[in-house]
């Protein structure tokens, strides 16, 4: 609708307005988060996720309708068949730029349930963010390092059975968590450093999805292996707000979690370890070659 103004002018106003509607809501948050603290009632703490997640929806909601009211873009998108937002996902996603979350949550919004990160515990305490966070049920989870448990051999395990206590909620209330698996955002000479087997993938960190699928692995059955190509060179995050990203291209697979990986400790099960991280690089293997097949599909404009 507005994609003939200039791109320097629509981007200023796309973030503005971003900025804007999260001033507005984020005071809503903290006033329903404090409220799901102070009121050790069930039924009311409920309610008030309820609420909070509905809060959530309304932000994206609106970042994605300034998508559509700012910028032309093409959404090339296969794969949302048959999902719910009743069911329990794990997602991860190639990462070429910050702008691969709102795409991700313009994709999925009230698809699947909304989109959490697993979070150190220690963010919990982040001023205002952390029990907006918490009120939201981000899950998080506690991590010792090596030399923790070499000084402490009895806190051994005890990250995992942390963390698993702390996701009990999601026996009942459906989840989504997500992960990038690379860990970090490709760029060639990140790509360079690493001397990355794949062409367009950096090199998967399994460790991360291991922790997650062994924290919740009584509720996570179902994998979304989301595929994001960006055709051109304008893939960044000021590019796809300022609306030079013209095609956006979304493929997601439905994958079905092994049993044998749910419910483990990856650090000290030396097999599954092994095992999975043969999984992970299969899967990066099949992500890479999507990729390359996308890329000849939609080339640069």
């Amino acid at each position: 609708m507005l994609s003939f103004l200039p791109h320097w002018l629509r981007g200023a106003l796309t973030l503005t307005s971003i900025g804007l509607s999260t001033v507005t809501l984020f005071p809503l948050v903290l006033l329903f988060a404090f409220l799901k603290l102070i009121i050790p009632i069930q039924f009311f703490r409920k309610i008030c996720t309820i609420i909070l997640i509905e809060i959530a929806n309304l932000w994206i909601g609106f970042n994605n309708l300034l998508l559509s009211v700012m910028h032309d873009i093409h959404w090339d998108i296969e794969g949302l068949e048959g999902l719910s937002p009743k069911d329990w996902y794990f997602v991860t996603c190639n990462h070429q730029s910050w702008a691969d979350i709102p795409v991700v949550q313009k994709v999925l919004m009230r698809k699947i349930p909304m989109i959490k990160f697993f979070l150190k515990q220690e963010l919990i305490w982040v001023p205002f963010i952390g029990i907006a966070w918490w009120a939201l049920d981000f899950p998080f989870m506690k991590r010792y390092s090596k030399e923790e448990i070499e000084r402490n051999p009895e806190l051994k395990g005890k990250d995992l059975e942390t963390t698993r206590k702390a996701c009990e909620k999601f026996k009942y209330t459906p989840v989504t968590v997500f992960n990038f698996l690379e860990g970090t955002r490709y760029t060639e000479e990140k790509h360079r450093r690493q001397k990355s087997p794949y062409q367009y993938l950096l090199k998967p960190k399994a460790g991360g999805a291991a922790f997650v699928l062994g924290a919740m692995g009584e509720q996570l059955h179902t994998m979304l292996n989301i595929t994001i190509h960006y055709p051109g060179d304008d893939r960044g995050f000021w590019s796809f707000m300022s609306g030079r990203v013209r095609r956006v291209v979304v493929r997601i697979q439905k994958i079905e979690l092994p049993s044998q990986f749910l419910g483990k400790d990856y650090m000290d099960d030396e097999q599954f370890r092994s095992e999975f991280q043969e999984w992970v690089s299969e899967l990066w293997k099949e992500k890479d070659a999507l990729l390359a097949q996308l890329h000849k599909q939609y080339p640069k404009a």
